[in-house]
């Protein structure tokens, strides 16, 4: 046997989800140029799960589903400021959040296709809200209940800040849910397929890929992006840092991708809603300082920014904590590792990979008294 360590460039099934080929992504045959200019993360996540974007009638009835399933129940609000503070992480207190989950659905075991999209549904539904309460207790504030006057993008905002959101803001939230949605097997994906792959339930599945999106190197990464800029602190400090990060060989968080070898054909999308928001809000150093970071880091490395890069300054200038990055990152992926769930199901088999072993021969049994 051989092995790709990280199993890099393995193919390990087929999916109709989403396609990566060169700078090209599409969800179900969609570039994702096109949704990210034109769609609702709603239809988004609707054709994910669907396999065909919604007509009038059925986007109605979904959004009226999610909106439906929002609402947190008072003991899980009160069940949060028993574990969630400031030490805690906030991806670790939506992994308990979620998880949890599973212990107020009487469905919760249940195979059939039928409770499988309630679930999904729920999860989908819930999951802004509880990141929005575990912000917004983590700061000592009332958690906020949506408004049903408000979409997707628009009441989370509202959720989390307390505050009718503007309209770039409501869009430039938007714009990331949908460019966050899917990314065919990348780690968290591949973590919930196998743990659904075991027949395991759809809860288990979200709350283990929650985990895997937890670590620096996939969704931290913009987390760790942000202390970068802060770490600068100004535009005049960009080509010291940079040279000392080189002479270090230091990694530069949010450049570079294991698929993407010429550009990540998000990036651009917030890129431009970074320049947006930061004009608004009057920070537009953040936006010039990470330009230039990419700039030096193309010029010298030859390396380009992705989807990390710059929903840093994007998701720092809606006013959200530097921590809740990454959970705000799995609201939108949730899609995606739903629609994989069903994937799976629908022809599933065990993953059970294999490995080249590469430890001691030969060895015998000595009793102890002769070790």
């Amino acid at each position: 046997m051989t092995g790709n360590s990280g199993l890099e460039g393995v193919v390990i099934g087929e999916s109709r989800i989403s396609s990566i080929i060169g700078t090209q992504l599409t969800y179900c045959g969609y570039e994702i140029d096109d949704l990210a200019e034109n769609a609702e993360f709603e239809e988004v996540v609707f054709l994910l799960w669907h396999d065909h974007l919604p007509n009038k009638e059925e986007l109605k009835a979904f959004k009226q589903e999610l909106y439906d399933h929002a609402f947190l129940t008072d003991d899980a609000k009160n069940f949060y400021k028993t574990f969630v503070d400031k030490s805690v992480h906030p991806m670790s207190a939506l992994r308990t959040a979620v998880s949890l989950l599973a212990h107020t659905d009487d469905t919760a075991e249940e195979q059939s296709e039928e409770a499988t999209l309630r679930k999904a549904i729920r999860i989908q539904a819930k999951i802004p809200s509880i990141v929005a309460a575990i912000a917004r207790t983590r700061q000592g504030k009332e958690v906020i209940d949506p408004n049903p006057e408000f979409g997707y993008a628009k009441n989370f905002l509202y959720m989390m800040n307390g505050e009718e959101p503007t309209d770039v803001q409501v869009e430039a939230m938007n714009t990331a849910l949908v460019l966050h949605a899917d990314h065919e097997i990348n780690a968290s994906t591949f973590a919930a397929r196998v743990i659904v792959a075991t027949l395991s339930d759809v809860y288990s599945g979200v709350t283990g890929a929650i985990g895997a999106l937890k670590g620096p190197l996939h969704g931290g990464a913009n987390e760790k992006v942000m202390a970068m800029l802060e770490e600068i602190g100004s535009l005049e400090n960009v080509d010291s840092y940079m040279q000392k990060k080189f002479d270090n060989k230091e990694k530069i968080m949010g450049i570079g991708h294991r698929v993407y070898k010429e550009g990540d054909p998000r990036a651009k999308y917030l890129e431009d809603m970074a320049r947006r928001l930061t004009e608004e809000n009057g920070q537009p150093e953040l936006y010039e300082m990470s330009v230039k970071i990419a700039q030096i880091v193309e010029e010298e490395k030859g390396l380009l920014p992705n989807v990390d890069f710059f929903s840093a300054s994007v998701y720092h200038s809606l006013g959200i904590e530097h921590e809740l990055f990454t959970p705000i990152f799995a609201v939108s992926r949730t899609s995606g590792w739903i629609a994989h769930i069903f994937e799976q199901f629908e022809n599933n088999r065990l993953i059970r990979p294999r490995a080249e072993y590469n430890g001691h021969t030969n060895m015998k049994y000595e009793p102890i008294e002769n070790r």
